[in-house]
């Protein structure tokens, strides 16, 4: 093992030996360093072989010592090491503690090994000297000897490891070769590879050439390295000298009684914080996020982070309420009335609230969900239960929200954190008790960045959000004054535990009279000072209202009835634009006009398409309220199949299986040939193809169209049905009551069977206004639902026939 030290230029009187003969000498292995001729290198011995070589040696201190191609063999072989090294003497050998030996060794030219005679214990080989091919003096070999000797002498003038005798050694020297050999030994930037390449260059004008390049090299390295040494070295004082500059400044200041930008932010910010009156434990964490404030530079990167932080702390509302005082229940009750009709289960319970909180001020908010059909007022009715509270309101859409950090905020880590939506709406509202609308809950997106409605469940629990604690600010602040609302069109997508939480509340949808009261009201005069247009200009029939809710519209809520009365408002703003001045009386005809042909066919529809026997109208439910539904069945000669279309989930798959074998297990009683169905198949077809459907509710919707087709006695006009049938024939509740009947009522439908279970749900959601013109029957079993759906004799097909001609031929009143 060899480490170079340093090299000493061998002064003696040149060593030359011209014979080529072969001799045999001890070999020496070194790693990561190169002797070269005339120059004596300290070598540290260790490895056992190389100890066991130093010490064999008798008087002839001759050895050759090579180096290893690669310094991690420790047990170097012939193949390892490079054919070229240098003779060498050996002059001085010290024992260190270790038991590795110090050894002085002197280059005296170079050689080559052509054989390998020995391997252990250390290794022989025989070498011959390689002869150096002295170029004839010319002017070439002058400059480039010139040129190393400069840029050497630069080199070590601007190194401060390389000692400046070594420039006064190279001056004395005057052969190239010898110069070449010195400055490359010297070099301590020079590579093992580059310094073994310059070892077997024999001729001297190339060794030249080569230590010529790499002394440029490495002086163009030498003046980048002193440039960026300076240039860090002038930013640091000049870091330094802003430093004490602003020191001084400070003390000036001082002296003066000014002060400067960041102590007069840390002092406003501390009379923000002690008039914000904070619980003790915030208040404590604010100011000790102030002193930090205080001791740190305006230009530290944590500085703007650390001052928001405290500014969010400081302006949230900790003890500001709204303070609306005694609480008016009748006025509360006025102002409900007047922006929303109807709609009482919802204003019952505000109004119960109100009346609660009068006698126990301190009370928790009430966590509300609206649940309903788009366009019934859900969002708008938030405002309006602010209002009547005498307090602020708050909105914030969660629909496509999917990042659990949009509601409780990033930690303060992250680059432009900022709380979550509801401490910010917090701070919008500047009370600690507004009306906060969370809308669209059921549309709350989920994905890697986590769940939003995990993160609700504590801001939407009574008994946890007292100590609401958000990651950005991480305190607890009181969220149980606040009056959450949130706002669904369906509660299946709303997690579980989310849905415990809240107090459901169901908005159906209108009755066609409930619209027309509502147009009145809100609709018309809204689309009126919308589009500029005055009382004078416009007036509307009730029967043009009503022609656009029955031929123009078919939803629960009123936003297409709006849309469509504000285009009859913009055409008469068109007119009057023209220069027609004249008022315009909105008649069914004038509706005809502007709006075009009727989008929506209703009781002509169900009269037309039930003229058939096996056609039978069902009652749906759907998220924007409620809707009919036909049912088709038909039969042909086969071998008693049962095909069934139409986009069907599997529940209603299951519930037509049920309806046929019911019918089946009753033919003889039905009068229907048992033997029909082994000789025919049926086929039961749902329409519109194109939208899916499923659930039981139309079991005896299946059971009538199946028994209308095989006795052929066409569905009673205007007639539709609702219930889940079993096996044995009765028939069972069903949900959406409310929506279904008020589909029926826009259809045209005057008869309605529903499961006699279902009772209740009509006395409590629907009044009698609403079920004027239509007739309803209970039933529990499918016997009872055939005896009123469908005809019993020739007399009463006579009087359904007449019927339906009557509504297919007269023009419908409106």
């Amino acid at each position: 093992m060899a480490n170079e030290a340093h090299n000493i230029e061998h002064t003696d009187p040149e060593f030359r030996d011209d014979s080529a003969d072969a001799r045999t000498l001890p070999l020496l292995p070194v790693r990561d360093t190169v002797l070269f001729p005339h120059a004596v290198l300290p070598l540290t011995v260790g490895r056992e072989s190389s100890v066991q070589l130093i010490n064999s040696l008798g008087e002839d201190k001759t050895i050759v010592v090579v180096a290893q191609r690669e310094a991690r063999v420790d047990s170097p072989q012939p193949s390892d090491l490079f054919a070229i090294g240098s003779l060498a003497v050996v002059h001085k050998v010290v024992k260190m503690p270790n038991q590795s030996l110090f050894v002085f060794a002197e280059g005296l030219e170079r050689v080559r090994v052509t054989e390998y005679v020995q391997l252990n214990p250390y290794m022989r080989a025989t070498v011959e000297t390689v002869p150096e091919a002295f170029p004839p003096k010319s002017a070439e070999i002058e400059a480039l000897q010139r040129n190393v000797l400069t840029l050497f002498q630069q080199i070590v003038t601007g190194s401060p490891t390389l000692s400046d005798e070594l420039s006064t050694v190279a001056m004395n020297i005057e052969e190239p070769g010898r110069l070449v050999d010195f400055v490359a030994s010297s070099l301590p930037s020079l590579s093992t590879k580059d310094k073994q390449e310059i070892l077997e260059t024999a001729d001297v004008q190339i060794r030249l050439d080569k230590i010529n390049q790499h002394l440029a090299k490495e002086l163009e390295v030498q003046q980048l390295r002193n440039k960026i040494q300076s240039e860090v070295q002038d930013r640091v004082q000049q870091t330094q000298r802003e430093y004490y500059l602003r020191e001084q400044l400070k003390a000036i200041q001082k002296e003066l009684g000014e002060q400067d930008d960041s102590t007069r932010d840390a002092d406003e910010l501390r009379e923000k914080v002690e008039a914000a009156g904070m619980p003790d434990d915030v208040k404590k964490e604010a100011l000790k996020e102030l002193g930090r404030l205080a001791r740190m530079s305006p230009m530290a990167a944590d500085y703007s982070v650390t001052r928001n932080y405290i500014e969010w702390l400081a302006v949230l509302p900790w003890q500001k309420s709204s303070g609306a005082g005694e609480i008016d229940i009748p006025k509360a009750k006025d102002i409900l009335d007047e922006d929303h009709y109807d709609l009482q289960k919802v204003k019952d319970r505000i109004l119960d609230y109100l009346s609660v909180r009068r006698l126990k001020p301190n009370m928790k908010g009430p966590i509300l969900c609206f649940s309903g059909p788009p366009g019934v007022g859900k969002t708008s009715l938030g405002k309006s239960i602010a209002r009547a509270l005498g307090r602020k309101f708050v909105r914030i859409s969660l629909g496509g929200v999917h990042d659990e950090a949009e509601i409780r905020g990033h930690r303060r880590t992250y680059i432009g954190a900022l709380p979550g939506q509801i401490m910010q709406g917090i701070r919008r509202a500047e009370t600690n008790d507004p009306v906060f609308m969370l809308d669209e809950i059921d549309k709350v997106g989920r994905d890697f960045r986590g769940d939003p409605s995990a993160a609700l469940l504590e801001a939407l629990d009574p008994e946890q959000n007292n100590s609401f604690r958000d990651n950005y600010l991480d305190v607890p602040f009181d969220l149980s004054k606040v009056l959450f609302i949130t706002t669904a069109n369906q509660l299946d997508p709303i997690p579980e535990p989310l849905r415990d939480r809240m107090e459901i509340i169901d908005l159906q949808g209108y009755s066609e009279e409930e619209k027309v009261h509502i147009a009145f009201r809100y609709l018309i005069p809204r689309q009126e000072e919308e589009n500029g247009i005055t009382k004078d200009m416009i007036e509307f029939s009730e029967e043009a209202v009503r022609r656009i809710i029955r031929h123009y519209t078919r939803e629960a809520g009123v936003r297409n009835l709006e849309r469509n009365i504000g285009t009859v408002c913009r055409k008469l703003a068109r007119r009057i634009a023209e220069g027609k001045t004249e008022k315009l009386a909105v008649t069914p005809q004038t509706i005809t006009e502007m709006l075009g042909g009727e989008k929506v066919r209703v009781d002509t529809e169900i009269a037309e398409r039930t003229k058939r026997a096996g056609v039978v109208v069902g009652l749906a439910w759907t998220p924007a309220g409620g809707d009919i539904l036909f049912v088709e069945a038909t039969t042909m000669k086969g071998k008693g199949g049962f095909t069934m279309t139409g986009q069907l989930g599997d529940v209603m798959r299951e519930s037509m299986q049920a309806a046929l074998s019911w019918v089946k297990s009753n033919a003889g009683k039905l009068g229907i040939d048992e033997e029909f169905f082994e000789k025919h198949d049926i086929h039961i077809h749902v329409p519109a193809g194109a939208i899916p459907k499923d659930g039981p509710s139309a079991g005896v919707t299946m059971v009538t169209a199946l028994v209308s087709l095989l006795t052929d006695k066409p569905l009673r006009p205007l007639t539709a049905m609702t219930g889940e049938i079993t096996l044995s024939g009765n028939v069972l509740p069903i949900g959406g009551v409310k929506e279904k009947t008020l589909a029926a009522k826009r259809a045209g439908v005057k008869t309605i069977i529903l499961p006699s279970e279902n009772k209740m749900n009509m006395d409590e959601d629907l009044t009698p206004e609403q079920l004027q013109g239509i007739e309803v029957h209970y039933v529990k079993t499918i016997d009872e639902v055939l005896e009123i759906a469908l005809p019993s004799n020739k007399a009463e097909e006579k009087q359904d026939a007449r019927t339906r001609a009557e509504v297919l031929n007269e023009v419908p009143a409106v």
